[in-house]
């Protein structure tokens, strides 16, 4: 009999999908499009990793069950090649960006080609290609053109390690989510856009996308788009109220018990509002709180510190007097830079106000029993006109009243923030513009596009806060387009988001020199049908590409509002020992390793995709691999054994009746289980049926010995034509021994009857630590890891369980799982 060896099979597989080019999508194909998606890596030297590898056998296991539905499907990989992490390997390395980026790549699409995927290559690119980023600096310069690039002087995060500023998503717990070096603030001139004009369109468009509720609500969480008013307060001197203090508030309600203004240290009014015998302390506090992060100032657990300005505003409800403070924790970008504090009903203002000394007034209304309020400093005051209402028509009254006197106006507050574009850094993209004395910030023109990043002999990034273009002068010095007189290129580099905002356009298109895509491809892919990433980049990348798109669809570029119909995110895959995969900690799994060890692609993918519901956190299983290869084995034994019994039996008759009813019976109910499973992205419970089917042949074959060809014949191709997505060197083997000429990745998908489906089913209790959380039902015959993998992917099971460890599992057969988790 012949053995199962991947080591021949994948080498021969690849080759020929290679030369016969069968992944390759057809543009304006009869067929129904569908896009599969998965985000294209930046290739760092140490080469592809769990990560990719999970995000990419999901992918691929997508693309081959939608190509054997009938579907026209483009499933397409490029590479991310500008940015931080190759050029911080490069400089490691002492060799330049391109020639790290060459090396990664290389390696990169080695390891991709090895897992089998079944990606049109044709379409590949790196953003780093002068054809490429060309028009990501066109597609730059609409925005410029339109306003909503422009350049300003800002206090930015800035990485002292990396060198380069940062945008405010790229900053996570006050450190550079790169790198994790703690950042600085610093005041540059920087290429901003104005992602805030599209805040609203950000959070309204998700009600049409389908997007899970955890990326959907990162996103809008991300905006904070609140409804409020802004209220002013004037300083008692100021007869004129010509310079109101401008306070944002949701709670305009509480407004009776505001009795102090906090500004911002970098609040303008400041220095105009603080008395003189005051401006001493004031300045001191003012210069200390330059030299903290806005992380520091914000962090909940550290003690909040103020500075009296001598000056007091009036509280426009109650008349009352309200010291005016300076304090740190009030940030200048947020809001108007300037809060009403409430200490009676805010924990940070209650803190404040404790600790020097201020009035506490809380407010109650008519109803409410004096004895029924907690004690404390300061007076109760009734709400007067507004007694007896709910919040928000308080609220909305209280705001009325105010406004008659010009004392506040209705505002939605967002917490978003402009992107900050810049870089002071080499290995990115040239911003297109030219600065003129005369004429300011002028656009490159179109037909001097692309604006190539030169070879520079020294990229390393300095302490100057300038880029290392700067140092260039052949490049920079240059003539101003609208003049021709004397001037400079800008030096600052576009982000590594750029060249990914809009990389999936590029797919459908991918070597147009004349347009960044022709319209016609455009209309014919439509949106991309799913787009499977790492949660990480939901307010990043995702969020990016949301907001170019939605402005590429008002310019009338793309025919979509929103370039992504449906969006998912995979969990990580941790370490054995359920901590994160480091190098320092020498637990990285490296997914070549294994292909290499002689299990080949195919078992690997299939142990990945087994491991645990698609989207939860997961320790690796070093025994997975070991285990989805004998499933492998087994399933080639017995097409073998079936293929060797026909040969010996050539010629003599056959009974062909003795077990075909639960031959039909066993695959059909695996294919429909199959089907709905991968329908739903459960990966996992598709091949606990699949191993599940492949038991009960055992058995079958063991009581006729293959005596029901026709049967046999017909299960065993489906059972093949089932595994071929999730192995498919393995199934396009197979399928040729099984006497096909024709691709198993180009065959329909096998159908099922209802009538070969019925079986007897249980239901079993599920819970979590002792608690009934859900019930599940599987077949009778299913066992421990096919009914617990099924708990496992239960629509109210997985939530619960995600982010936490499974430290043990207890299973009763037909009865319960119980799962035990720290």
């Amino acid at each position: 009999m012949q053995r199962y060896n991947p080591k021949d099979i994948e080498p021969k597989w690849q080759a020929a999908w290679a030369a016969s080019g069968i992944y390759k999508a057809e543009d304006f194909s009869s067929k129904p499009k569908y896009v599969m998606l998965t985000e294209f890596p930046y290739p760092s030297g140490d080469g592809l990793h769990m990560g990719h590898t999970r995000e990419y056998t999901y992918g691929d296991i997508l693309a081959r069950y939608k190509r054997m539905h009938g579907y026209n499907v483009l499933f397409p990989m490029g590479y991310d090649a500008f940015g931080l992490p190759t050029e911080n390997y490069a400089i490691k390395q002492h060799i330049t960006p391109q020639a790290a980026t060459d090396a990664n790549v290389a390696n990169f699409q080695k390891q991709l080609e090895s897992f089998g995927l079944s990606i049109d290559w044709s379409r590949s690119f790196r953003t780093t290609d002068p054809e490429y980023y060309k028009w990501t600096q066109w597609l730059f310069l609409q925005f410029f053109k339109h306003g909503l690039a422009y350049q300003k002087e800002s206090a930015i995060s800035w990485c002292p390690f990396c060198k380069t500023g940062l945008s405010n998503e790229e900053v996570v717990n006050g450190r550079h989510e790169r790198c994790d070096t703690l950042v600085e603030k610093k005041v540059l001139p920087q290429w901003m856009l104005r992602i805030t004009d599209y805040a609203d369109r950000l959070i309204d468009g998700l009600k049409d996308l389908d997007f899970p509720s955890r990326i959907a609500d990162q996103q809008i969480n991300w905006i904070g788009r609140s409804e409020g008013a802004e209220v002013k307060f004037y300083d008692v001197d100021d007869d004129d109220e010509t310079n109101p203090i401008t306070v944002y508030t949701t709670r305009a309600d509480t407004i009776y018990g505001a009795t102090f203004l906090v500004l911002a240290p970098e609040h303008p009014l400041v220095e105009q509002l603080t008395r003189s015998d005051h401006a001493g302390a004031v300045a001191t506090y003012v210069k200390a709180a330059a030299a903290k992060s806005d992380i520091e100032r914000q962090d909940t657990d550290r003690e909040k510190t103020g500075v009296f300005t001598g000056a007091y505003a009036t509280n426009p409800l109650t008349a009352e007097y309200m010291p005016v403070w300076v304090a740190d924790y009030v940030l200048a970008g947020y809001g108007t830079g300037a809060i009403m504090a409430v200490p009676a009903h805010d924990e940070r203002d209650w803190a404040f106000a404790k600790k020097y000394d201020l009035k506490i007034t809380r407010v109650i209304d008519s109803d409410t029993p004096e004895d029924s309020v907690s004690t404390g400093p300061g007076k109760l005051i009734n709400s007067g006109n507004f007694d007896g209402m709910p919040n928000v028509e308080a609220k909305t009254a209280i705001i009325n009243f105010l406004a008659e006197d010009g004392l506040a106006t209705l505002k939605t507050q967002y917490r978003l923030r402009d992107w900050i574009f810049s870089r002071q850094r080499y290995w990115g993209e040239p911003i297109p513009i030219i600065h003129c004395p005369e004429h300011g910030a002028v656009a490159v023109p179109e037909d001097q596009l692309p604006v190539v990043l030169p070879a520079v002999d020294n990229y390393e990034p300095s302490d100057d806060a300038k880029s290392p273009l700067s140092r260039v002068p052949e490049w920079v010095n240059t003539t101003c387009p609208t003049c021709g007189k004397p001037a400079q290129r800008e030096t600052d580099t576009m982000p590594n988001w750029a060249g990914s905002s809009w990389y999936y356009l590029r797919y459908f298109d991918a070597h147009n020199d004349t347009v960044f895509a022709d319209r016609k491809k455009l209309d014919y892919w439509g949106e991309v049908d799913l787009y499977m990433g790492g949660m990480e980049h939901t307010t990043l990348h995702l969020l990016y590409s949301r907001f170019w798109h939605e402005f590429f669809y008002d310019q009338g570029l793309v025919p979509t509002p929103e370039p992504y119909k449906a969006r998912r995110g995979q969990g990580i895959i941790l370490a054995a020992d359920g901590t994160k995969m480091s190098k320092s900690k020498g637990n990285v799994v490296n997914p070549s390793e294994i292909i290499d060890s002689g299990y080949g692609a195919d078992a690997m993918r299939l142990s990945i995709a087994f491991l645990a519901p698609y989207d939860q956190t997961t320790p690796w299983n070093p025994e997975g691999v070991a285990g989805t290869h004998r499933f492998l084995q087994r399933l080639w034994q017995l097409v073998q054994g079936f293929i060797e019994a026909n040969e010996k039996r050539e010629g003599e008759p056959l009974d062909d009746s003795i077990v075909q009813a639960d031959i039909l019976r066993t695959t059909h109910h695996a294919i429909k289980r199959v089907t709905t499973d991968l329908d739903t992205l459960g990966f996992n419970t598709a091949i606990s049926a699949q191993m599940e089917a492949l038991n009960q042949l055992y058995k079958l074959r063991d009581q006729d010995e293959f005596l029901s060809v026709n049967a046999w014949q017909a299960g065993l191709e489906a059972m093949v034509q089932l595994v071929a997505p999730f192995a498919p060197h393995f199934a396009e083997e197979l399928w040729q021994q099984l006497g096909h000429e024709v691709s198993v990745h180009t065959s329909a998908w096998p159908q099922y009857d209802e009538a070969n489906v019925a079986t007897d089913e249980v239901t079993l209790a599920v819970q979590i630590n002792g608690k009934l959380r859900s019930e599940i039902t599987v077949a009778a015959e299913a066992d421990e890891a096919t009914t617990v993998a099924a708990a496992q992917a239960d629509i109210k099971i997985a939530p619960l369980l995600e982010g936490k460890t499974i430290r043990k599992t207890i299973y009763v057969a037909g009865k319960i799982v119980n799962f035990v988790v720290g």
